[in-house]
């Protein structure tokens, strides 16, 4: 048997006559860049989020970006977030020219410690980006009572969680800003690169609008030094008719989670893998990613062996990026963040996507057995 790590082909099957229909539409129209099918999706995209506005840009990357650059966050500014996640998160940080902080993590939601955050502000910290990773929430009430005591700009990197939920409030709706990406393997997904941006303060949404057009005002007039930040039609449009079917395909991934949790229980592996929890506190976790642990040194054992039958899998993320060779500058060094560190080693995603089959579920489980019975 195979089991990818992620299939969309089945996923797409029965969206493909309204997405070729929106292909032939845009392409009659010859209307690519923002317009009409833009505004929509982000009309659409705010009523999701419960959000005032939302702004459609080009990348979850730009979308940190973007959210900094409004913000006038830059040289000489600090802004602190996790070292376990995608480079992105930091690479936005640095690219506007101000210096990443990092605060180490939770070991159960492997989401930012607000406690550790406490502890890293300084004069100079203007933000503060949690990451609500592999789709579920940071805790975000201690991390909003931080920054309205220092007056900081709190940025959601909500990348990996569009729908997930903090106390029943939606990533994207609880700090300054949210940042979300489309890039096809998140659970919304576009033909390519994509991104938004949601946002409860009007002004900063119109804001946000000129940054992503290299600010300008009105055309050939620039209030800002922005930058080229579209969302492209077509994409806005695909991501319309996704968005419909999204709480449905969230709702399977969580139903595959706790089966895969009565199957790991029924096969004896819970003693052998440390699988994902959800946090104490109420949230909507809509599982991006299902990562277990593997300690003692097995987790690229086990990868491999997973490999050699057939069975998809992935290491997110094998290095905490206060040890990622491109911020060396930073000073990082091992033993700093010892539960991220940890983690890095420790961590593996399995197949989790809706489409999957209980026969696949069981298969992955008893590749697993396999291994350990060896």
């Amino acid at each position: 048997m195979q089991v990818p790590l992620l299939d969309l082909r089945a996923q797409y099957a029965p969206l493909k006559p309204a997405i070729m229909a929106a292909f032939e539409e845009i392409s009659d129209s010859q209307r690519f860049i923002l317009g009409p099918k833009v505004e929509e999706f982000e009309k659409e995209m705010a009523a999701y989020c419960r959000t005032a506005g939302a702004v459609g840009v080009s990348s979850g990357s730009d979308a940190l970006i973007i959210s900094l650059m409004a913000e006038g966050i830059g040289r000489g500014d600090e802004v602190i977030t996790s070292p376990f996640t995608f480079f992105a998160t930091v690479g936005a940080i640095v690219r506007v020219g101000a210096t990443p902080v990092f605060a180490d993590i939770d070991p159960v939601t492997f989401n930012i410690d607000p406690a550790a955050i406490a502890q890293k502000i300084t004069p100079r910290t203007k933000a503060i980006i949690p990451v609500h990773l592999f789709g579920q929430a940071a805790d975000m009430d201690p991390i909003m009572q931080l920054a309205e005591q220092h007056g900081l700009v709190v940025i959601e990197d909500a990348c990996q969680a569009i729908g997930a939920e903090y106390k029943g409030r939606r990533v994207g709706s609880i700090g300054t800003y949210g940042a979300f990406s489309f890039f096809p393997s998140k659970n919304l997904g576009c033909f390519g690169d994509g991104g938004a941006v949601s946002c409860n303060d009007i002004e900063r949404v119109k804001k946000l609008k000129i940054f992503r057009n290299h600010g300008q005002s009105s055309t050939y007039f620039h209030e800002y030094v922005g930058g080229n930040f579209r969302i492209d039609a077509l994409q806005a449009a695909i991501l319309s008719i996704k968005l419909k079917q999204l709480d449905s395909w969230s709702e399977a991934r969580q139903r595959n989670a706790a089966d895969y949790r009565q199957r790991f229980a029924a096969a004896g592996l819970t003693g052998m893998v440390k699988l994902p929890q959800e946090a104490a506190y109420p949230v909507r976790h809509i599982y991006n990613q299902f990562c277990i642990r593997v300690a003692g040194g097995k987790r690229d054992a086990l990868k491999q062996f997973l490999g050699e039958h057939e069975v998809g899998c992935a290491v997110y993320y094998p290095l905490s990026l206060h040890l990622q060779p491109c911020f060396k500058a930073l000073g990082g060094k091992p033993g700093d963040y010892p539960v991220s560190e940890q983690v890095s080693q420790e961590i593996m995603a399995l197949p989790i996507y809706g489409e999957t089959t209980p026969e696949q579920r069981q298969y992955v489980v008893d590749t697993i057995a396999a291994f350990f019975a060896k």
